[in-house]
């Protein structure tokens, strides 16, 4: 299904190669998924993939640091199943911040089981009144000896109740709000770490609440300084957030050929539906979105590889552009088939519940746009007062 010719220019030789290997192995392992009946059968199969993913080696792409090889990955997984591309999001959203905090000690406990799928990873940022305004975290860690104390609620967390370690955010300053933010590594088993439940989602992805109740950790698994958390956690996103815009791109890449597969074998009023122009219309609106969507994404990915220092810019408007172009495209897949679009059982209903998280999770679509606009004003004034 990987089709590279809209973003050839942006890839190399070794990219190639890889998107041929990943489409084999997604093709064989993962696109005969079932999608898992419910909630308690959707962690059981995320585990399950992450096993898979694991030992197969494909992990390893999160920490050798090609960010195209990674979108490349994440769109091909995602077009195949979106639950086994929500454990390649997590993974890599609980990994980067280790690596790049420099914990060695971190490093041996959790990112090398982690890649090798031994270990599964979560990103404990929301709290109830803490979403995109992370300066509104009210979990505490309060410094004692060599430990550190957590207490307070993260919710809507991904991989909630079967994750082997948390990345967790909280506060070591609350008056200094995200100057005081910092960001350590939990692991599931610690005494005062509580799941406290499920949260169902429309499509099955394993998500929910946890809390901390003194819950003591080393002051060892604290990732870089003590108020680096906002840092730490943008530097993240910046690499990751191109990566979410690449799944948007698989799962509309996936409607797109169920749409076109529909509309040419099936018939109204005398004719296959391809050869109405409204719907030929709607397949070229498609397109459009979906190859400029590809080249946002790719671009931002492209200026990461050739050693850029930020890609804020360019990863908000590869997220943004991606996610919205793909909810437009797998809505009009849904169109196109009408009925057996909605069914439960219909591949661009799955696709259509599955897309629509990912124009919220790692900051929404408004939220990019006030990055982007910033970012030009800011280059707008600069210019203007040298």
């Amino acid at each position: 299904m990987t089709d590279v010719s809209t973003i050839r220019g942006f890839l190399d030789a070794q990219h190639h190669a890889f998107a041929a290997k990943i489409d084999d192995y997604c093709t064989r392992q993962l696109q005969t998924l079932p999608e898992p009946a419910d909630d308690d059968q959707g962690r059981v199969q995320a585990r399950e993939i992450l096993d898979s993913m694991g030992h197969a080696g494909w992990l390893q792409t999160i920490v050798e640091g090609d960010l195209r090889q990674l979108c490349l990955l994440r769109q091909r997984v995602a077009a195949a199943s979106p639950l086994a591309d929500a454990v390649v999001a997590l993974q890599a959203l609980a990994i980067t911040p280790i690596r790049m905090a420099d914990n060695e000690e971190m490093v041996s406990a959790w990112v090398e089981p982690a890649v090798r799928g031994a270990a599964m990873g979560a990103f404990a940022m929301s709290e109830p009144g803490a979403g995109s305004d992370v300066g509104a975290i009210r979990t505490t860690a309060v410094r004692e000896g060599d430990e550190y104390i957590l207490n307070g609620d993260k919710t809507l967390i991904s991989n909630a109740g079967i994750a082997d370690f948390y990345v967790v955010f909280a506060s070591t300053d609350l008056a200094a709000g995200t100057a005081g933010l910092t960001v350590f590594v939990v692991a599931a088993a610690t005494p005062g770490l509580e799941f406290v439940g499920p949260q169902i989602m429309s499509s099955p992805h394993p998500l929910g609440d946890i809390a901390f109740h003194d819950c003591r950790i080393p002051a060892a698994c604290r990732l870089g300084d003590e108020g680096g958390g906002i840092k730490l956690g943008l530097r993240t996103l910046d690499r990751l957030r191109a990566s979410v815009g690449a799944a948007a791109c698989g799962m509309a890449t996936r409607a797109l050929h169920e749409a076109i597969a529909h509309v040419r074998t099936r018939e109204q009023f005398g004719q296959p539906l391809a050869e109405f122009q409204l719907v030929q219309d709607k397949l070229a609106r498609m397109y459009i979105d979906l190859s400029a969507a590809e080249l946002l994404v790719y671009r931002a990915a492209w200026e990461n590889d050739q050693g850029a220092e930020r890609i804020t810019l360019e990863a908000a408007a590869a997220k943004a552009g991606a996610t919205e172009a793909a909810q437009r495209v797998i809505d009009n897949a849904v169109q196109l088939l009408g009925g057996r679009g909605v069914l439960a059982t219909s591949i661009v209903d799955r696709m259509y519940r599955s897309v629509r998280a990912l124009r919220i999770y790692e900051g929404t679509t408004e939220i990019q746009h006030l990055t982007i606009a910033r970012l030009l004003l800011a280059a707008a004034e600069k210019e203007a007062d040298p």
